[in-house]
């Protein structure tokens, strides 16, 4: 038999035998989860995403479930404990499974880091300092020193009792050597009435409730969480620029549950990943309050378990714990 015969003849064989095609997907409607009610940054891009996702798969149904409860884990342990054929996704947001699972008395049935497929990361948005005009401090150097003098002795509101408002100001505390009195409100928005009332003297606030106020009279914008200026708030400097390696940014991604095939994670990734490119979507994106990002499922993955364990830490040196 000459060699090329001898080469084609496994293929031959193997021609009768049955190939399993890869199921289409989706075949059924895909629910997305959202672990908060609806209104919130959370809930803007997992809506944003159905509608991209319907826009690539006319004819597919994407349907945006909120789940709220135990700090986001009841999305998430219904995520995990589907099927990982994708019709189950999750808007995920950083303190979900960054903060909630060391934070709550009971923690979870899964792992917050094996248990997950990261898609992609749709985006990113840094926190604001932000304090009352009554607060002596005018810029981000005398606000740090104000802080270290009157250590103990001022209090701080947040957006809740493991809020990433909350989280921001535990992070600088730690790093500046000050201690101070967490006074949680029902969300940012109320919180963030009282500093401008001058009820609450200072607060992290997300870039998106800042910007609004950078031109106030009722407030003064220190610094921003993030590594670099915002190009949003130009005129604020990054913390890290007087505290090395400060940063605290949140983020949020889809996620499926362990075991999600690679391919169709990619596939996912991509055409996310690509609407992102466009400007409309990109202005949506700010008008939600993220910054676009597209991350996909490595990068994400990576970013997720530096997170985890960064935060982790943080919760446990703060004593922070959710009901």
């Amino acid at each position: 038999m000459h060699r090329r015969a001898l080469l084609a003849a496994p293929a031959a064989l193997a021609l009768p035998c049955p190939v399993r095609a890869q199921a289409p997907w989706p075949e059924r409607p895909v629910r997305i989860l959202v672990p908060f009610a609806p209104g919130g940054n959370t809930d803007g891009l997992a809506r944003l995403s159905a509608e991209l996702l319907q826009e690539a798969l006319p004819g597919a149904s994407f349907v945006v479930e909120n789940r709220t409860g135990a700090g986001g884990l009841l999305a998430a342990d219904a995520l995990v404990r589907s099927p990982p054929d994708g019709h189950v996704l999750m808007m995920v947001a950083v303190a979900v499974l960054a903060v909630a699972p060391v934070a709550m008395a009971q923690p979870p049935r899964f792992d917050p880091v094996t248990d997950v497929t990261p898609i992609v990361n749709l985006g990113t948005n840094p926190f604001v300092l932000m304090s009352h005009r009554s607060v002596e401090a005018t810029d981000l150097a005398s606000m740090i020193a104000w802080m270290r003098a009157r250590s103990g002795r001022f209090a701080y509101a947040s957006g809740g009792v493991g809020s990433f408002q909350h989280l921001s100001m535990e992070l600088l505390l730690q790093r500046i050597g000050v201690q101070a009195e967490h006074v949680p409100y029902r969300g940012g928005a109320p919180a963030l009435a009282d500093v401008i009332a001058g009820n609450a003297p200072l607060m992290f606030a997300n870039l998106s409730e800042a910007v609004p106020h950078a031109q106030s009279a009722a407030v003064r914008l220190h610094g921003v969480s993030s590594l670099e200026a915002s190009a949003q708030l130009p005129g604020v400097p990054p913390i890290a620029s007087l505290v090395p390696g400060y940063e605290t940014i949140t983020w949020n991604g889809l996620m499926g549950p362990k075991g999600m095939p690679p391919a169709l994670a990619a596939r996912i990734h991509g055409i996310i990943a690509g609407a992102l490119q466009r400007p409309a979507v990109q202005e949506r994106m700010q008008r939600i309050g993220a910054d676009p990002l597209g991350e996909g499922p490595e990068a994400f993955a990576a970013r997720l378990r530096a997170d985890v364990a960064r935060w982790n830490e943080v919760v446990r040196v703060a004593g922070i714990r959710l009901q």
